[in-house]
């Protein structure tokens, strides 16, 4: 299996690597933050890479910079100060809880992200990382093997924000000629971080559940089929999309990015293997009108193409790494696991 711990290894010799970049992280506290922080110091060094987020947490050792993506003038001086030459833009509002405040999510999503293409053009900084989401896809996306150019037409306000940042993405690209670079998450699992507020969260949240020997009440249906990818793979594509030559880069939008699809029942299945008495039980909520609208599969075609993109983790891959990791979390808490997956 492919990891973003195989970077590492990969020859010093790389020009990419020997540039040393100082790159800027926004939204470092998130899900995504978390585990690509530590990925990037050990790529390029701890201290050509400042973490930012609204406030300091504990797990970050070296740099961190306190930043609200909203305030330009925070920002630009922190990209001043410290002489950034890339930012990788994390900080937003995800699906769920954006639906409970919609205009407050499309005015903090849109104003950081314009913050960010503004300060980054007039300091020359020279690459800017844009995560977006398969939540840019609406009624009128084809829902199996969804194209990459596909219509866009969301239907939250989380999607609909990302789908307006893609076109300006483009926009700075085009016009000032900024390198802007972006792939279209599907529903990220790891174990590194509690679930974030996203519709695909459940596939994080149940293996808390199941390590811990509680029940899980789902909040989608059992047959809801929606693209996932497991952490390590998301953080290899991000570094890799953002290591390849400019001229590769043939979208200017959002690169789509597939890892792998299943439904919850799929999952519970796989879970069960180690732990057969694992209860779960389904309880559709908003959420799951959400999940309906959105893609059962992605194809991410000219990602492998222009890129090389690959993924590396497949379902049982997936479920192993996160039992384990979460074992190692909790201390192995439920007595029954070793019995489970003595049997397993």
């Amino acid at each position: 299996m492919k990891s973003w711990r195989a970077l590492i290894l990969l020859d010093s010799s790389n020009p990419v690597l020997s540039m040393k970049p100082t790159i800027l992280v926004t939204g470092a506290n998130g899900q995504l933050g978390t585990v690509l922080i530590p990925a990037l110091r050990i790529r390029y060094g701890t201290d050509n890479v400042i973490a930012s987020d609204l406030r300091p947490a504990a797990a970050y050792t070296g740099r961190f910079e306190v930043i609200d993506a909203t305030n330009e003038d925070r920002l630009a001086e922190v990209v001043r100060d410290n002489g950034v030459t890339q930012i990788y833009h994390l900080a937003a509002i995800l699906s769920a809880s954006g639906e409970q405040d919609p205009l407050r999510t499309w005015r903090i999503n849109m104003t950081a992200l314009l913050n960010v293409l503004e300060v980054a053009r007039k300091a020359n900084v020279e690459k800017v990382f844009y995560p977006s989401t398969i939540a840019v896809f609406g009624e009128s996306a084809q829902l199996t093997n969804t194209p990459n150019d596909s219509f866009l037409d969301p239907l939250t306000a989380y999607g609909i924000s990302k789908a307006a940042g893609e076109n300006w993405a483009q926009y700075y690209f085009v016009k000032y000629g900024l390198d802007v670079r972006s792939v279209r998450y599907p529903g990220v699992i790891g174990y590194q971080s509690d679930p974030g507020g996203g519709t695909t969260d459940y596939a994080v949240d149940i293996f808390h559940k199941a390590v811990l020997g509680k029940p899980y009440t789902c909040f989608l249906q059992e047959d809801e089929m929606l693209p996932m990818i497991f952490m390590d793979d998301a953080i290899r594509a991000t570094i890799e999309l953002m290591e390849a030559p400019s001229e590769g880069i043939k979208i200017r939008t959002s690169y789509n990015l597939s890892g792998l699809s299943f439904c919850p029942a799929d999952l519970v299945a796989a879970i069960k293997v180690v732990y057969p008495d694992f209860q779960v039980d389904f309880a559709p909520d908003f959420r799951q009108e959400i999940a309906s609208k959105w893609p059962d599969s992605i194809d991410d075609t000219p990602a492998r193409e222009d890129w090389g993109w690959e993924p590396g983790f497949d379902l049982q891959q997936l479920v192993t790494a996160m039992i384990e990791n979460l074992q190692k979390k909790y201390n192995n808490p439920n007595p029954r696991i070793g019995k489970n997956q003595a049997a397993a």
